[in-house]
This record gives C-alpha cells, structure tokens and sequence, in this order.
C-alpha cells in the first residue's frame, strides 16, 4: 500500500502567479506559510503549491497575499539542472487537489471587494 496526501492550513506568502497555455490548460503557483508551534514563538513553514484547472481558476480570482487558505494534495519533487553550476537541483511541491477559502467571508470581501463566490471548491 502506498500513501501521498498532504493537508495544510496557512496564509498565502503573495499573489498567485497564474499561467494559461494554448491547449486551454491553467496552473497557478503560490506560496504558504504555515505556522510551527515552538517552545518559545511560532515560526512559518513554507510550501510551494501548484493548482491546475479550475482550482487554479478559482485560486487567480479570490485568492491574495495574507488569504488564508486551506489545501489537500499530494507531495512531488521537481527537478532541474542549475544553469550557471551545472548541478542537479529540486524541491518539493505540494500538488493542490483541493483548496477551501478559509477565514470569514467578511474578511475575504475586506481583501478583495465582494465577489459573491462560496467558500469551499
């Protein structure tokens, strides 16, 4: 049996950087922070998240730096060459499958202006 599944709940470190290809097909890169409790203070943790299709749709509209969100997916690692070292470089990434827009509606439309969406996707 094999287990991959990721769940977090954080703030947005900035605004979406969203791309839409020719075949239709859009991603959305984000950031979150997610804090870790310590002995003496809360210190973030920070994840890359990449949203596809309507998640990705849904995260370009209503979501900004400070939003606090809540995803569930599936870990991966990405990897590539350094183009000045030539050496083998990766990070993990978290695959979002599924993103609830967290914090009151309230607090959502302060951020964004009323937009009338529902709170989970």
């Amino acid at each position: 049996m094999s287990l991959n599944s990721v769940t977090l709940v954080g703030r947005v470190g900035g605004d979406p950087d969203v791309k839409y290809f020719e075949s239709g097909s859009v991603v959305c890169n984000l950031t979150l922070a997610v804090n870790r409790r310590t002995r003496n203070s809360d210190q973030p943790d920070w994840f890359n998240l990449e949203l596809w299709g309507k998640q990705a749709e849904v995260a370009a509209n209503y979501v900004r730096k400070g939003t606090q969100i809540g995803v569930s997916g599936s870990l991966k690692f990405e990897y590539w060459k350094d183009r000045n070292t030539g050496i083998d470089r990766s990070k993990p990434v978290i695959r979002v499958e599924r993103l609830e827009l967290l914090g009151s509606k309230r607090d959502n439309e302060a951020d964004m202006g009323s937009s009338g969406y529902d709170d989970e996707f």
